[in-house]
């Protein structure tokens, strides 16, 4: 009786692990969208000169418009809780938006994010204010930019240009972006959604790298 037993169960674990992940395939959750069309960064120049663009990247995008340097701590949040896990993967991008007053700013700044991680896929995207401004306005959030052209809030934008947040948050509701200034907001709720996004991105991947082999 054992021997069956056993052997049932040789059988039948690898055919449930199978399904299992087969229906994560088919029924796997995706982060809503909240806002469409963001606004191309044709506008904007990128200070180490590389290519800007939003279309086919999973990007973090922030303001910091004329305020680099009161927004460093949020960028060293964003460094160790966002950024350091997932810079590798081949499409995602962190951008900022800034003004030509924080070229000297940002090269410190770099220097210091070196410290934490390698910031190759971290640019920085100098435009004018108004630049900055028909960027986020293209957001259709809730929210506004500050004086200084910046905020604290961060966006997830996946490779349509598309805004990806929460329509039920329990905080806020709908969530658009994440308050980089908040260590647990960026711990908790921004770190598990872009999880969501990149797996979805790999999951669309494998299916057709499959599809291909086929």
């Amino acid at each position: 009786m054992k021997k069956y037993i056993i052997l049932i169960v040789l059988f039948l674990l690898p055919i449930s692990v199978y399904l299992f992940f087969a229906t994560g395939v088919n029924n796997f959750v995706k982060l809503p969208v909240v806002s469409e069309d963001v606004k191309e960064l044709s506008m904007f120049k990128s200070v180490d000169g590389t290519n800007l663009q939003l279309e086919d990247k999973i990007t973090v995008l922030l303001f910091f418009g004329k305020d680099s340097q009161s927004k460093k701590a949020n960028a060293f949040n964003l460094a160790h809780k966002i950024y350091k896990k997932n810079y590798q993967f081949e499409e995602f991008q962190f951008v900022t938006l800034i003004t030509d007053t924080e070229l000297e700013t940002i090269t410190k700044l770099k220097e210091e994010l070196s410290e934490i991680e390698n910031p190759k896929n971290w640019k920085f995207a100098v435009g004018t204010p108004e630049a900055i401004e028909a960027v986020f306005y293209s957001l259709e959030t809730k929210g506004a930019l500050d004086e200084n052209f910046s905020t604290n809030n961060v966006f997830i934008v996946d490779k349509e240009r598309n805004i990806r947040g929460r329509t039920d948050d329990e905080d806020y509701g709908t969530l658009y972006g994440y308050n980089a200034s908040n260590y647990a907001e960026i711990n908790n709720k921004m770190s598990d959604d872009l999880k969501v996004v990149l797996a979805e991105y790999r999951l669309a991947l494998k299916k057709y790298k499959t599809e291909r082999e086929i």
